[in-house]
């Protein structure tokens, strides 16, 4: 079995889902792909916005089109009885602006998001650790999906918890859950981030992504996340970065055109 697993970066704004006609691919994609024309077999997410945001799609529930081949895998999802955020509420003064509620109301529901009570604190003490950046824009990277998101979820599902790796991003994270069962990984749309260039995301200024003049992020822990995949000691696995500006000397790492993935993944 092959796998793609498609990031979000600009450089694969030309693809969609639904142009493989390969049918031994596994397609990997993160947040807000699923909008897109087409479905991925397994989507990824690790944002609290963006995961209500899909449920609500009800993308994560059961469809005859897509059989049992489109899952969700969530990050810190964790089913409670929907008692207990009626609970976690009581005798805390949250203003409703903080409080994001799915659109169903079932029996059960996950309960995630930053307390907005302690936000202040957390960005007063980042701006004395880093006082060469842009305030503004650190501000706003800290204030997305503060609050509590509480999504009501059905018994039947396509979601799965994500419980390794934890803290990483989610193109990296779908690249490590893709390379448990494919033995060729192809990667999509991993552009390099920088602070000193503009966000490079194809979804920015939708909703659940940060504003369109947002600056980048430092790629430090992205490379290590990256590197992490492909130093595994014991694997097989080998990864083709497709159009990639991104270098590594792993020799599990191997440099490709679009036009020679469209050619193996037979794209349309």
């Amino acid at each position: 079995m092959r796998a793609l697993v498609i990031g979000n970066g600009e450089s694969r704004a030309w693809f969609k889902p639904n142009q493989i006609m390969a049918n031994d691919v596994m397609t990997w994609g993160c947040n807000a792909i699923y909008r897109d024309d087409g479905y991925v077999h397994n989507l990824v997410s690790v944002d609290y916005g963006m995961q209500q945001e899909i449920y609500d799609s009800d993308y994560c529930l059961y469809n005859p089109e897509f059989a049992d081949i489109n899952n969700c895998y969530f990050a810190n999802w964790s089913v409670v009885p929907s008692e207990a955020a009626d609970m976690m509420l009581l005798g805390y003064n949250i203003p409703e602006e903080f409080i994001h509620k799915s659109k169903r109301v079932t029996n059960q529901c996950v309960i995630s998001g930053k307390d907005p009570t302690t936000l202040q604190e957390k960005i007063d003490i980042a701006i004395q650790m880093n006082p060469h950046l842009d305030m503004k824009d650190l501000k706003l990277k800290m204030e997305k999906d503060v609050g509590i998101w509480i999504t009501y979820v059905c018994e039947d599902d396509n979601v799965f918890a994500i419980d390794y790796p934890v803290g990483w991003s989610a193109g990296n994270t779908a690249l490590y859950l893709a390379s448990q069962n494919a033995q060729d990984v192809y990667v999509l749309g991993f552009d390099l981030s920088s602070y000193d260039a503009p966000l490079n995301n194809i979804y920015k200024g939708t909703k659940n992504y940060l504003p369109t003049d947002t600056k980048g992020f430092s790629p430090d822990n992205w490379y290590n996340q990256m590197r992490t995949m492909f130093r595994v000691e014991d694997g097989d696995t080998q990864y083709y970065l497709v159009d990639s500006t991104l270098e590594f000397e792993e020799d599990s790492v191997t440099h490709i055109t679009k036009n020679e993935l469209c050619k193996e993944l037979e794209i349309v």
